[in-house]
């Protein structure tokens, strides 16, 4: 099968190690995953911004990148939300591509969906001697319904301890443009989310989209607390070598 990999825009310019660890990981299944250099923005922050027609021509630009994939696999539940709730409606009145984007939404996986739900995979053997604790992002818990995907990968990890998030399901106050506009009142959900961590006292925060685990990184940051913020592919692929390295 031709797996692709759409990398997104914070992947690609601010953590492509994350892209590198669903490279790694993946490769232990046998899946090569190509990168079409075309691909650009889903056009998400346009679209929420109300400008439909600059959302369209990104959309359009994933449309031919990603044609003749057989699946797309991206880090972020949110790029993929965007593909799979609202390109069918960017393309509702154009017939032709509205059929293009559905394909596009019928092959397109967020990186746990893929492992647990296509390849059938729930315990990659890794070993993190950590304690953690998960935030679960709007779009890929709420729009995309990924729950148990993440928390069979973390269940079946050796050594680590998973410790719950109070109040998980809060919004980390992110948003995308909305962190740009409304910045208090994102600074004051960002605060509250990062209270909740620390009340965990975990070592690691972990999740499966850049721009929560940005925004939360960085008010602990501002904070001056030592809280590890990892996505879970690359909390994977470092239990992976570790588990590697004490066989």
């Amino acid at each position: 099968m031709k797996v692709s990999l759409f990398i997104t825009c914070l992947s690609d310019l601010v953590y492509p190690k994350v892209g590198e660890s669903m490279v790694h990981l993946l490769a232990k299944y046998g899946v090569k995953l190509d990168f079409p250099a075309t691909q650009t923005c889903c056009g998400q922050p346009a679209f929420n911004s109300g400008y439909w027609d600059e959302a369209r021509g990104s959309a359009l630009t994933l449309l031919q990148a990603f044609e003749d994939s057989d699946f797309v696999i991206s880090p972020s539940g949110s790029c993929t939300s965007m593909i799979h709730h609202y390109y069918p409606k960017l393309f509702e009145n154009d017939p032709i591509n509205l059929a293009r984007a559905n394909r596009l939404v019928e092959k397109t996986y967020e990186f746990t969906q893929f492992l647990v739900q296509v390849l059938g995979v729930t315990d990659l053997g890794a070993v993190f001697p950590h304690k953690v604790t998960y935030h679960p992002s709007c779009h890929g818990s709420r729009l995309l319904g990924v729950k148990e995907e993440p928390m069979q990968l973390m269940q079946n990890i050796r050594d680590l301890e998973l410790v719950p998030l109070p109040h998980a399901e809060d919004c980390c106050g992110f948003g995308g443009t909305f962190a740009v506009k409304m910045c208090d009142i994102s600074g004051a959900m960002v605060s509250e989310k990062s209270d909740h961590v620390l009340e965990t006292e975990a070592e690691v925060l972990v999740g499966l989209d850049m721009g929560c685990l940005m925004n939360i990184a960085g008010n602990l940051s501002y904070r001056g607390k030592p809280v590890k913020v990892m996505h879970l592919a690359e909390l994977l692929a470092e239990g992976v070598k570790l588990a590697h390295e004490r066989s």
